[in-house]
């Protein structure tokens, strides 16, 4: 006898047996029981997950007559009936099986309608099923239509697509939808130990565990997939073979990259990528183990304890969890995720393995992960017209403010020339003084910081005069830019050589000694002699950041007074009543 393959010996054979559609069956069992039966079902949802079988289920829950030959409409097909055993095996007189995919013509489908005219031959209904019916021609659609529509008393229509967005709106409004969900690796692996049970073949749990991932929602490909990894471990199911099978790469890579890159070492992650190479492991496998970790990472944090604790695959994600900030793990993520699309865009894999890992060292995450970032400064919209009923459209020119007056704002093309208020910044009601770039103004040893004495801001006022020109021509960029600005200067220690400068930084991953470097050797070439700079942990109170923020919002809130306050303004506003100005459309020129 020859061999028949797991997904065709373990197919469905009632809605007892199907897994991991319990909405569908539920949905289904209730119809058939009450006698509520539409004329058409359309089941939707990616391949291998159940649409046929269902299907075939339906249409022997529609014509089983029972053991005894007597029986009516179930949701329990007997299987041993004419029905029930000829529809399993593919040869039942009044269930016709069409695919669009190479029958979507207009000729196949009045073929179909044609023979929709004669009542069934040895059955209760006459079950007519379009699979991937997204691909049937407009002119196929157009012509199933009426009969699709009020279809004879005996025939059922069941379509099953992969693309449901592809069917026409019209055909969509006369079926019944269904949408068969992708089973989660769990399920998977879950009935793949049942059957390997079933057929005496020994599995371990690792093994299992790759199967299910690697099935994708998909329950045909798992058995696939399974009977491969039988036939390639000779009978056997071991996780080493089944990994070697897959291509897939062993977890412990992907933890080392993501410890590498946590810490920020270069050179530990080069050093992994060349021991990929060695091995001959896929540089894609390696990124889709990475993402894996990295999405069990942020469950992690978001909610501690979620992570299935049996579960081994989970264990270095609960101690990797720490290691990375919020935003940090989203980036990475979206790092990985997206990179897998650039490997085959270089002849060397690794080599594009390697760039894509290094973008996350080069372009880290903008917030501040667990804690909010500082003074977030709120980016203003573009500016929308006002409106009203009548005229659909106003621009009015107003007067241009003048070159001393308060900053000037827009709403569309109406400017205004309203003076706006001053608006102090809120770490003094005093500009900064300027202090020269190369300049360096006497200090007493360990200046006192804003924390300790809210009225002096002199050491606020000096770092930002000297690092903002530094930020601005470009001497500083990139990662070193944002230690600079995102940095609150403590104290200066004059009594040592090189004088000592104590800047604290929040973010861990700013306090990073390259970027110390750079800092230092930018201040010692702006000062004219060599500073020792000192990075302290904690969130300061005063940073350029904080200062550009505050302008900012200044400047914003000036521009909305200003129009606020316009009189033209105001008058387009009590002249057409439901006219309005658009939050957020307000920004200062």
């Amino acid at each position: 006898m020859s061999y028949v393959v797991l997904a065709r010996k373990y197919r469905p054979r009632s809605f007892a047996q199907m897994v991991g559609q319990e909405h569908v069956v539920q949905a289904l069992t209730n119809a058939l029981t009450q006698g509520r039966l539409h004329h058409a079902y359309l089941f939707t949802g990616t391949r291998g997950i159940g649409k046929t079988t269902v299907s075939r289920i339906l249409a022997k829950s529609l014509n089983c007559t029972g053991p005894d030959g007597r029986g009516g409409i179930t949701a329990e097909p007997c299987g041993v009936c004419q029905a029930c055993t000829e529809i399993d095996a593919d040869r039942y007189l009044d269930y016709i099986e069409m695919d669009a995919a190479s029958n979507g013509g207009k000729d196949e489908i009045k073929d179909l309608i044609e023979r929709a005219a004669y009542k069934p031959g040895i059955g209760r209904f006459k079950v007519f099923m379009i699979d991937e019916a997204h691909q049937l021609s407009k002119d196929a659609f157009n012509a199933l239509l009426k009969t699709l529509e009020e279809p004879p008393e005996y025939l059922k229509f069941v379509l099953a697509t992969t693309d449901p967005e592809k069917v026409l709106p019209t055909v969509l409004s006369r079926c019944l939808q269904f949408n068969l969900r992708p089973m989660a690796p769990q399920t998977v692996r879950e009935h793949l130990q049942r059957v390997l049970e079933a057929e005496n073949v020994p599995a371990d749990a690792g093994a299992l565990r790759l199967l299910g991932r690697a099935a994708r929602g998909s329950m045909r490909d798992g058995l696939s997939l399974t009977d491969q990894a039988i036939a390639y471990g000779g009978g056997r199911l071991q996780e080493d073979v089944v990994r070697t099978m897959l291509g897939s790469v062993d977890r412990s890579h992907a933890r080392t990259l993501v410890q590498a890159l946590a810490a920020h070492d270069g050179a530990a992650v080069l050093a992994a990528v060349e021991a990929l190479r060695g091995r001959g492991l896929s540089a894609a496998g390696t990124l889709e183990e990475m993402a894996t970790l990295l999405q069990q990472m942020a469950v992690q944090q978001a909610v501690p304890g979620a992570l299935d604790e049996q579960d081994p695959d989970t264990e270095d994600a609960r101690t990797l969890a720490p290691a990375l900030q919020h935003d940090e793990t989203q980036l990475l993520y979206s790092i990985v995720l997206h990179g897998r699309e650039e490997l085959g865009l270089m002849s060397d894999e690794y080599g594009a393995l390697t760039m894509v890992l290094l973008r996350f060292l080069a372009f880290p995450a903008a917030g501040a992960g667990t804690r909010p970032p500082p003074a977030a400064p709120r980016e203003p919209a573009r500016a929308a017209p006002l409106r009203a009923p009548a005229p659909p459209a106003v621009a009015v020119p107003l007067p241009v403010a003048p070159k001393t007056a308060a900053p000037a704002a827009s709403v569309a093309s109406v400017a205004s020339s309203a003076p706006a208020p001053a608006g102090p910044a809120p770490w003094d009601d005093a500009p900064p003084p300027p202090v020269p770039r190369a300049a360096e103004p006497a200090a007493a040893p360990l200046q006192p910081a804003s924390r300790a004495a809210a009225a002096d801001r002199s050491l606020g006022d000096r770092w930002y005069a000297l690092v903002k020109p530094l930020c601005d021509d470009g001497t500083l960029s990139a990662l070193a830019r944002e230690l600079a600005l995102q940095g609150g200067l403590e104290a200066i220690d004059t009594s040592s050589q090189p004088p000592r400068w104590l800047l604290r930084v929040e973010r861990e991953t700013l306090r990073n000694p390259t970027l110390r470097d750079k800092v230092a050797a930018a201040l010692s070439g702006a000062l004219g002699h060599p500073v020792a700079l000192e990075l302290l942990a904690g969130p300061p109170e005063d940073t350029p950041a904080r200062r550009d923020a505050a302008e900012r919002q200044r400047r914003q809130a000036a521009a909305e007074a200003a129009i606020q306050n316009d009189a033209t303004v105001r008058e387009l506003l009590s002249q057409f009543k439901t006219a309005r100005i658009v939050p957020g459309s307000i920004k200062p020129l």
